[in-house]
């Protein structure tokens, strides 16, 4: 199963997320098959960019995107 998810990256405390696609199986700072953007949490407010046109390619090819992408892409106005 493919997902969507967040990869941490960033020093101790002070965390910045990758937007990527990864095989559900994968460990979460693992391999991954595409990155599609990025989340930083620090800033405020918080930031973030994704490649709207690869999320949508995943999401129609049946990728599923964790509880927090799927807040990131809703407020993006990829998904409703």
């Amino acid at each position: 199963m493919v997902k969507i998810r967040l990869r941490r990256m960033g020093q101790k405390k002070a965390p910045f997320y990758r937007i990527v696609v990864a095989d559900s199986r994968s460990p979460r700072d693992g391999r991954f098959i595409e990155e599609l953007g990025y989340y930083d949490p620090t800033k405020d407010p918080s930031v973030y960019k994704i490649n709207e046109e690869s999320a949508k390619k995943w999401l129609a090819n049946g990728a599923q995107p964790t509880e927090e992408v799927a807040k990131l892409l809703k407020i993006a106005g990829i998904t409703k």
